[in-house]
């Protein structure tokens, strides 16, 4: 199993990323996937989350900024993140979840400044 992010880099405060993470080894179509996140001396929390019929959830510190979406036909989730601001510096994780397995890719690096 694979789950591989790209798409983190380094933005200024307002700007945009669009994080994808590309799963393989999984029959994706039946896994929920959710992006995490972890900054710095801080615990890994949840960003997002959308589930095999296409309904999402979203932290409510992301929520009208961050769309997550998913593509069943490419194994692909992606996450939009729109106005970005320094406190959404972390390492985001993609993850997917289905019963008792759970997995998690690298993590790519976000950097807003102000």
């Amino acid at each position: 199993v694979q789950l591989v992010e790209s798409g983190g880099g380094s933005v200024q405060a307002g700007g945009s990323l669009r994080l994808s993470c590309a799963a393989s080894g999984i029959d994706f179509n039946i896994y929920t996937m959710a992006w995490f996140r972890q900054a710095p001396g801080k615990e890994r929390e949840l960003v997002a989350t959308i589930f095999t019929g296409h309904a999402t959830e979203y932290a409510d510190s992301v929520t009208g900024r961050f769309t997550i979406a998913r593509d069943n036909a490419k194994n692909t989730v992606s996450l939009q993140m729109n106005r970005l601001r320094p406190e959404d510096t972390a390492v985001y994780y993609c993850n997917a979840g289905f019963m008792t397995r759970d997995y998690w890719g690298q993590g790519t690096q976000v950097t807003v400044s102000s």
